[in-house]
């Protein structure tokens, strides 16, 4: 079928269900339509995975740092339940194991957990059940649960929105393993059929985008969800700029390739070159080169190469692009950014979609891959959303007045690192929140992800908002109080907690500690000078960064709240507390401490320093807490027991309250669940802490210690 033909494509059939608008009174209309959308997006996503051959499929690594894909079949469902109990509409698990086994490990951050000796995979079958669990769990709270509108960021329905867009989002990735998949492993499906359109490629031309302003971000009383990212607001003057009108086909590439710019370094930055050189790349990766021509890959198949489909790239092999077009042209040639993107949505006239058919080839609407570059036209331009995300120059930042949803505080956080590009646009199976306008997405500039590019020509500097120093409350907080200053006299609690720790150690064997609710890392640092290997696990991605950040460059900086806006900038190096030496012994995972994975155990000593109080079940963490301690291990416990509902509901309060007509303090409580499988060896005693705000604010709280010695032979 040629290009001009499938210009008459009939827009008649059904269109998946677009992200819902949660701003509305009729609580019953809410509830049939998240079951829908909950339900059509669950089973889609079970049906990609029938583009696998066999069971066989699921346990190969489509990529050395991503999971194989029964990962990911279990992780979309797990996301909810670890989720919905964090937001109080669950109580329970479904299953513990696979909620500890699927949480975390999608983009090979440090505490991604990569290491395949760690993971007895369940079968496909047994996920298979565990989803089905998961769903009827589902449509139970969302007939039943208490509902109270409108949905917004602080609703705890809010909880089962990011459980439907976090599985879209996967929809995606896991279609892109899939087709970074060996074909032995996958197969065309009749629901997932790629298009068969294709001609002869237009050739590029430079059309004129005027200047204007872009004014960006949400409210949070916005009518549809979100992820942290779109909050706040930016507004930014766009000089006027050329763009392509069509996105870079794939005959367009050839030239690049066919003039040896894989080849020559000069079209290449350095971190993109450390790539090209790691994978001697030298042409894009789904291109196959035969002695019968050039073939493409698509999802579940290989066919002829389409010449006038997007060519499907990385960041790094776009900026090559770039360069080389600059130097053929003489103009100055680039990516767009993100306020250049949004003037094309504009001068375009794009809006949002509806329930028709999208005129372009986003959401599943028409085809299960790429289609012609001159497919679809949106104004002059052509593809400025669809067919495949667009990489543009700007890393990701948080907008003006952003905040870090609690749910998911990990989101977008790890991503402020300057090391992930946004992407515009959406592609073909972008789905849900990713087909709004407003949605920003990243990835590390080395991904691939249904992503191509269209090129500009502008004069104008490309100023990204980006910090040396890490400026967020919370995380600027935390670096202090474990790297900062000592006030009042009173020391660096994470160094004496350990210190501390380390002295009741002596005679015993020092092979593994575990330092549980590690935060920014002191302690594990300060463990790491006696224990040959040292685990810090936190819940929250946003502090192990910190941790991370200080392994690698062994530095860390950060701006602290003065006086008013005025803020005062520290740099802290590990060298300057003698901790550089033995920081390669620390390892740092994002971990649930009520549900840890089964590789965490054998350790000679357990911390959990200002942890109990800030668990959803303290008790079932104690309960549990001996099966990761040796035999005459010790465990030490700090813990103001500072308890709030909004951390911890009140059944699972571990004291403080009344019992029985008598007061029921919290160290009663841990001694009622720990006798069973320890000794009390000291404590409780009190160890002070500070934590600054501001010059002139400060909090000084004391932590009750106890320390418990594993019994060797329990009662």
């Amino acid at each position: 079928m040629t290009a001009e033909k499938a210009l008459s494509f009939s827009h008649s059939e059904a269109t998946y269900l677009r992200t819902p608008h949660l701003n509305t009174t009729d609580p019953a209309a809410v509830r049939t339509e998240l079951a829908a959308y909950f339900n059509a997006n669950f089973e889609r996503y079970e049906s990609l995975f029938d583009t696998l051959k066999s069971d066989d499929g699921y346990y190969q690594k489509s990529i050395p740092l991503r999971h194989p894909l029964i990962f990911y079949f279990g992780h979309t469902a797990t996301f909810f339940v670890n989720k919905l109990l964090l937001a109080g509409l669950l109580t329970q698990r479904i299953n513990p194991r696979f909620e500890s086994m699927f949480a975390v490990g999608v983009d090979e951050m440090s505490w991604d957990d990569l290491n395949d000796a760690h993971y007895d995979w369940p079968t496909v079958a047994e996920v298979k059940a565990y989803r089905q669990q998961v769903k009827k769990t589902v449509n139970q709270l969302i007939q039943t649960a208490p509902l109270q509108l409108p949905i917004n960021w602080e609703n705890p329905w809010w909880a089962i929105m990011m459980g439907i867009e976090h599985e879209q989002i996967h929809l995606e990735t896991s279609s892109v393993l899939i087709r970074q998949q060996q074909l032995q492993w996958v197969q065309p499906h009749a629901a997932w059929l790629a298009c068969d359109i294709s001609g002869p490629a237009p050739e590029n031309a430079l059309l004129q985008v005027e200047a204007g302003t872009v004014s960006l971000g949400k409210s949070f009383d916005d009518a549809y969800y979100g992820w942290d990212n779109e909050y706040g607001q930016h507004q930014a003057d766009v000089e006027a700029f050329k763009a392509a009108r069509y996105l870079v086909s794939n005959q367009e590439f050839l030239a690049f390739v066919e003039a040896g710019g894989y080849l020559q370094r000069h079209y290449w930055q350095e971190e993109g070159l450390q790539w090209r050189e790691f994978t001697q790349a030298e042409y894009p990766t789904f291109w196959i080169k035969t002695n019968q021509g050039w073939q493409l890959r698509l999802m579940a198949e290989v066919v002829p190469m389409r010449w006038d489909w997007p060519a499907e790239v990385n960041y790094h092999e776009a900026k090559a692009f770039c360069a080389w077009k600059a130097e053929q042209t003489g103009e100055t040639v680039r990516l767009p950014t993100e306020d250049e993107w949004y003037r094309l949505v504009e001068v375009s006239g794009l809006e949002e979609l509806n329930e028709t058919p999208a005129a372009a080839n986003i959401h599943l609407d028409h085809f299960a891959s790429s289609c012609p570059v001159n497919h679809f036209a949106q104004g002059d331009f052509y593809d400025v959303r669809g067919n495949v995300w667009q990489w543009t120059e700007t890393p990701i930042y948080p907008f003006d007045g952003s905040q870090v949803h609690r749910l998911y505080d990990d989101f977008t956080t790890p991503t402020y690192d300057g090391k992930h590009n946004l992407m515009k646009g959406g592609s073909w199976v972008s789905c849900g929140n990713e087909t709004r306008l407003s949605s920003r997405y990243a990835f590390r500039r080395h991904f691939f992800q249904h992503a191509g590019f269209r090129y500009v020509v502008s004069e104008a500097p490309v100023v990204n908002l980006d910090s040396n120093y890490e400026t967020d409350k919370m995380l600027s907080e935390y670096a202090e109080f474990h790297y900062g200053e000592s006030y009042f006299d009173v020391p660096n609690f994470q160094k004496a907690i350990a210190r501390l720790a380390i002295e009741k150690m002596s005679g015993k064997p020092s092979r593994r500690a575990l330092d549980l609710g590690c935060a920014v890392g002191r302690a594990s640092f300060e463990l790491a000078r006696h224990f040959d290997q040292v685990t810090g696990i936190d819940f929250s991605a946003r502090l192990i960064n910190l941790g991370v950040q200080l392994k690698r460059d062994g530095v860390v900086r950060y701006a602290v709240a003065d006086e008013g806006d005025l803020l005062l900038y520290r740099e802290q190096r590990l060298a300057n507390f003698g901790l550089e030496k033995t920081a390669h012994k620390v390892d740092f995972m994002q971990g649930d401490a009520c549900n840890l994975k089964a590789v965490y155990s054998n350790y000679d000593l357990v911390l959990a320093a200002n942890l109990l109080d800030r668990l959803y079940d303290p008790i079932l963490f104690l309960k549990q807490i001996h099966e990761r301690i040796n035999a005459g291990g010790l465990l030490v416990l700090a813990s103001p027991y500072t308890w709030l509902e909004e951390h911890t509901d009140k059944a699972n309060w571990l004291g403080g309250f009344k019992k029985d007509g008598e007061s029921f303090s919290t160290l009663d409580g841990i001694k009622s669940v720990l006798e069973k499988h320890f000794q009390l060896i000291d404590g409780p005693f009190s160890q002070p802490f500070v934590i600054r705000e501001t010059r002139r604010k400060f909090q000084h709280t004391l932590s009750e210690v106890t320390i418990w010695e594993r019994r060797h032979v329990e009662d």
